[in-house]
């Protein structure tokens, strides 16, 4: 029952009517059935499907569980998905991603291994002690965390790590049924660092064939404590953010829509510390811009009575920019930095029926233009290259293929296939550069049985291939020469599991499921920074590495009580040396449960996070160029509370508390190199104005 079609209508309409709604941390109470976090709607997969009938991990984080969290940056948004680490630090600008302990950032290049799309729009960043990605949590109401390589074949070859899908808000998201339009305002307190939240929303419905959302955004904050007493130099920040949505339906039954979007987010510090990824004084301090755009046009036709058409069109523009000035660090530090993309997809899924089978065939093609730019600012009236982030361009055109089988309700089928030929070539021709072209492809098949109503088992073999990045091919310095001799590197992933979930099991209408994945990853000729020392080129294909591991995602659902868990464990050798990878995350356990009150429209509960000690892990912030460290384990307890009245003169009021960290633990996580951010009490008010 692997097709969001081939559930019961009942439970398929329970699900999306609480995935638009967002009502319950951790479950959602339609039409008398509480749909737990694993039976919500995940898009990027393919045919629509909910999580625990997936046969690849994916995780899907909902508008409730960003409210709930209170989330202050998109590395709390993330923070509890199992097998999902956020590398860097706190500061703004200065964190990135690791799935299945792919990225880490003190390797250039590393994020290439993990697609990061906001609408279907590809996000790229890369720079010397920087994040790589830039957004606020309040534009989002939905991110999906599709783990694993399997999912190349539909966003895109060396996918290695898997892909995060961040998905922006609707004006119907606020409109509420016979209203024309919604106002809403949001202000949001944080203790440490004294920081503060103010939004707006505006969605308004001119008809019933158009309507208009608009938000902005304003964060602002000081300096963060730490949980040893100490400062995080170079954690306040300002910002600002903002997103404009049109949507047009109209044909048969409004199935066609046209969608135009604009975002927006942008800082502008003066005295900023250099280095963002972690504590690191020696660079010291810049003035820094950074505006980072987003414009997409999407157009989608359903077209209910033909099975043979399902279309999806994006045209798309990504931009980010980065302005430095009076910086301590030379060329590298007066500069701009950029990437501008260029994007366009086609897809289709053509539906075909028999008397115990269902057929989808997912087909389309994806094409991007890149333009890398890096110049040194540092003369006046002069611009020079910046050997260390070598200006290029990056052209891709993909072409992919997905079917999925479903026999007799009970075996989900899916093989799928996609080629990616690449173009780049460096933007000034020296050094020994030249333009450089090549082919990756990567095939899946996964396979999901459902032995019951209640217990489902399956599996998946995946491949792709990732090809070097234009850091990794044209970066050059000194005696360091381009790199131009890389390999693409090679993955292979497999994948079992199984899920279980029931329904009814203490009171009338409560649920709970539990899905269990175990994967083992081949990777051959990883890209590595040399280590020949001021000569030879700047990368090789110096490792072949090995990662496994398993994930356990659980969840229970009632009228008064939920709860959750999540769990990753993993090991990574480099298969050659046997040394262990420094960039895998600690085991982690993170077990959620709280309790509702109906009658008061209150919901209150408790988080512990469990982290086991680690062998390895970056380097402290304390000891930045001292090698690779293992870290103790640790614990920290965090608290919440939401009062939400449905109904009276209190209707569209929303209330919540927080406290992270109650217990003010000291620890260091071994992916981020400074130690971990103090007790934190956190005050959200919202208001929804209907008319």
């Amino acid at each position: 029952m692997g097709l969001i079609r081939s559930r019961t209508a009942p439970l398929m309409c329970g699900v999306a009517l609480g995935i638009l709604a967002a009502q319950g941390a951790a479950a959602q109470d339609v039409n008398g059935t509480n749909v737990t976090l694993l039976e919500r709607l995940v898009i990027g997969a393919g045919a629509p499907k909910v999580a625990i009938d997936t046969p690849q991990a994916v995780t899907v984080v909902d508008q409730e569980d960003i409210d709930a969290e209170q989330a202050t940056s998109i590395a709390d948004v993330l923070a509890d998905v199992p097998g999902v680490s956020i590398i860097g630090s706190e500061r703004l600008l200065g964190s990135g991603f690791n799935i299945r302990g792919i990225g880490t950032a003190e390797t250039s290049g590393d994020e290439s291994r993990i697609i990061v799309t906001v609408d279907g729009v590809k996000k790229f960043y890369e720079q010397y002690r920087m994040g790589s990605f830039f957004s606020d949590p309040e534009l989002y109401k939905q991110v999906e965390v599709l783990r694993g390589p399997a999912s190349s074949t539909l966003y895109g070859s060396g996918a290695i790590g898997g892909v995060i899908n961040f998905v922006t808000k609707d004006a119907s998201d606020f409109i509420t049924d016979g209203k024309t339009g919604a106002v809403r305002l949001k202000g949001q307190y944080t203790s440490n660092g004294n920081g503060t939240l103010a939004s707006g929303v505006v969605a308004h419905r001119f008809s019933e064939n158009f309507e208009v959302l608009a938000t902005g955004n304003w964060r602002r904050s000081e300096d963060f404590v730490l949980a040893n007493g100490n400062t995080l130099s170079g954690s306040a920040f300002d910002a600002w953010s903002g997103l404009l949505k049109g949507t047009a339906h109209f044909g048969n039954n409004n199935e066609q829509s046209l969608r135009l979007s604009y975002q927006q987010w942008q800082s502008d510090a003066v005295d900023q510390d250099y280095a963002r990824t972690g504590s690191l004084a020696a660079f010291g301090l810049v003035d820094r811009k950074v505006i980072d755009q987003t414009a997409v046009l999407q157009y989608a036709n359903e077209a209910e009575d033909n099975p043979w058409l399902d279309l999806k069109i994006n045209l798309s523009f990504s931009d980010t920019n980065v302005d430095q000035k009076n910086s301590s660090v030379g060329p590298i530090g007066d500069a701009e930095y950029g990437y501008h993309t260029w994007q366009a997809s086609i897809e289709n899924t053509s539906e075909f029926y028999g008397e115990a089978w269902e057929n989808y065939l997912t087909y389309g093609v994806q094409f991007s233009h890149q333009d890398r730019t890096a110049f040194s600012t540092l003369v006046p009236g002069r611009t020079m290259p910046i050997g260390t982030h070598p200006e290029g361009q990056d052209t891709r055109l993909g072409v992919f293929v997905q079917n999925e089988l479903v026999l007799n309700q009970d075996l989900t089928l899916i093989a799928g296939a996609r080629g990616d030929v690449v173009w780049q070539k460096p933007t000034i021709t020296a050094a020994e550069q030249r333009a450089v072209d090549d082919f990756a492809f990567s095939p899946k098949l996964a396979a999901l049985y459902d032995i019951s109503d209640n217990v489902s088992i399956f599996g998946s073999v995946a491949h792709t291939q990732r090809l070097p990045s234009l850091d990794e091919l044209f970066q050059y310095s000194g005696t360091r020469r381009p790199s131009l001799q890389l390999e693409k590197e090679y993955a292979n992933n497999y994948e079992a599991g199984f899920a279980v979930s029931g329904y009814s099991l203490f009171q009338d209408g409560d649920q709970a499921s539990v899905k269990v994945t175990g994967f083992y990853s081949d990777i051959d000729g990883l890209i590595a920074a040399n280590p020949s020392g001021s000569r030879g080129p700047y990368f090789s294909n110096i490792d072949n590495a090995a990662i496994y591991g398993v994930e356990v995602e659980g969840a229970y659902a009632s009228e008064l009580f939920f709860a959750s868990l999540g769990f990753s464990a993993q090991r990574g050798e480099n298969t050659d040396t046997r040394v262990a990878l420094t960039s895998i995350p600690a085991h982690k356990l993170v077990l959620t449960a709280g309790a509702r009150a109906p009658e008061y429209d209150l919901e209150y509960g408790a988080r512990i996070t469990l982290a086991a000690a680690t062998d390895t892990g970056v380097a402290p912030a304390a000891n930045p160029f001292g090698g690779a460290q293992g870290t103790p384990g640790w614990a920290t307890l965090d608290l919440f509370a939401s009062w939400k009245p449905q109904s009276g003169a209190w209707a569209g009021t929303e209330a919540r508390f927080g406290i992270d960290n109650v217990f003010d633990a000291d620890y260091r996580d071994n992916q981020t190199p400074d130690r971990s951010k103090g007790r934190t009490f956190k005050l959200t008010l919202s208001k929804q104005f209907d008319y």
